[in-house]
């Protein structure tokens, strides 16, 4: 896992917060794959995890992988909503099968067919923003021509574990019911008491209810650092979020940052008021960059483009 500094800083590469611990133990990984896919495996030893043992470089990763007859699933939970899982999922999967063939020694080239497991991907949303119960998410979205055939699709299922939603899922995973409690209280006893409190009370009562009883008493103190880094890093984002909504307003944003990204590309707009909520987007982003109140991973992310992009236009500003 990261430390907290790095965490801290929006580096996640490594990231290992409660629900990745949780799908990292077997047992838990089938409890959760038989509720997603309505199957009835016993035996977590037929499920694989896939681990970072490997040393992967990317600035993204997702939270839980493991191939369980002849398909690999990649599982990701969010606590804010993301538009490009399907994107992600993408390099997840890309990378894992590079790997896959160069540690096989396959060629590429020859006449023998390379056979690859079959990918699923599913993500668990836990934000407090509002969002369906159910969605589906898919890359040809994303594709700057649209087209009725994409040539390359990736298809991502996005449920909502919130309370209230998905209720027949959360009966049949007491993993994944687990976790959504176990969130829920941190969020509401937080409103009252400090973090660290609500997360150390929030394990007690767990405990003492039965909830996940034997794994939060054997791994109790690092799940109590990880949900605390994890929640501040929660809290970071959404207050740079706010920030960057406000200085949008200072320099003639009207309506912020997230409007301008959502309005700013609909149909009918004005060619000159979208030229100016992306200027505004981008000048406000750099704004928060440079004051070091966002990372240079978190600007790439929230404008879409990459790091060589990000300095050019910090050089560019700077003239």
């Amino acid at each position: 896992m990261a430390d907290e500094k790095n965490y801290n800083d929006g580096n996640r590469e490594y990231r290992s917060d409660l629900f990745s611990m949780l799908l990292n133990e077997k047992e838990y990984a089938l409890d959760v794959y038989n509720a997603v896919n309505n199957s009835d495996y016993d035996n977590p030893d037929d499920i694989e995890i896939i681990t970072l043992e490997h040393g992967v470089s990317l600035s993204i990763r997702n939270d839980a992988s493991f191939v369980l007859d002849m398909s690999v699933n990649y599982y990701e939970h969010q606590s804010t909503y993301n538009p490009n899982m399907p994107l992600r999922n993408l390099i997840y999967f890309v990378e894992d099968v590079r790997r896959k063939v160069e540690k096989e020694e396959r060629n590429l080239f020859g006449k023998t067919k390379i056979k690859i497991p079959t990918p699923h991907f599913v993500v668990f949303y836990n934000g407090e923003e509002k969002r369906p119960e159910v969605e589906i998410q898919k890359l040809s979205t994303s594709f700057c021509k649209e087209t009725d055939e994409p040539e390359l699709e990736v298809i991502c299922k996005v449920y909502n574990i919130n309370p209230g939603n998905n209720k027949e899922l959360l009966k049949k995973t007491e993993v994944l019911r687990s976790y959504a409690y176990i969130v829920e209280n941190i969020r509401d006893k937080s409103k009252t008491m400090s973090l660290k409190d609500a997360i150390h009370t929030t394990i007690d009562d767990c405990i003492s209810k039965g909830v996940l009883c034997e794994f939060l008493s054997k791994n109790r103190r690092k799940v109590e650092k990880v949900m605390n880094l994890d929640f501040t890093f929660e809290r970071q984002l959404e207050l740079t979020r706010k920030e960057a909504r406000e200085l949008g307003r200072e320099i003639g944003l009207e309506e912020g940052l997230e409007e301008g990204r959502e309005e700013g590309r609909a149909e009918g707009r004005e060619e000159g008021r979208a030229e100016g909520l992306v200027e505004g987007r981008i000048a406000s982003v750099l704004s928060l960059l440079k004051k070091g109140k966002i990372t240079l991973s978190e600007a790439t992310e929230e404008l879409g483009i990459d790091e060589t992009e990000i300095q050019e236009l910090l050089q560019k500003d700077n003239s």
